[in-house]
C-alpha cells in the first residue's frame, strides 16, 4: 500500500560546516495513487463530515501535518 508522506535522511558531507536535520519529509496527494476516479466509490454518510474533510470521498482525504508537532523519526 502507498503511504502519503515519505522519508528520506539528506547527504551529509564531513566538510559541511552545519549539519542538516536528520529526516525530512514530505507529502503526496492521495489522487496521485488513483488513476482515475472510479464509478460508485463510497461517499461520507453526513454532509458534515464531507465538510470538515473538505471532500466527498473518504479516498481522496489527506490531512494536513501539524507544523509545530514533528514526528519522532524527525528529533532522531
Amino acid at each position: 500500500m502507498y503511504t502519503q508522506y515519505k522519508y528520506w535522511r539528506p547527504y551529509y558531507s564531513p566538510f559541511d560546516p552545519c549539519p542538516p536535520m536528520k529526516v525530512k519529509s514530505y507529502s503526496t496527494p492521495p489522487q496521485l495513487y488513483m488513476g482515475f476516479q472510479p464509478y460508485g466509490l463510497a461517499q461520507y454518510q453526513t454532509p458534515k463530515e464531507a465538510l470538515f474533510s473538505g471532500t466527498l470521498w473518504p479516498q481522496l482525504f489527506s490531512p494536513y501535518p501539524n507544523p509545530h508537532k514533528r514526528g519522532s523519526e524527525e528529533n532522531e
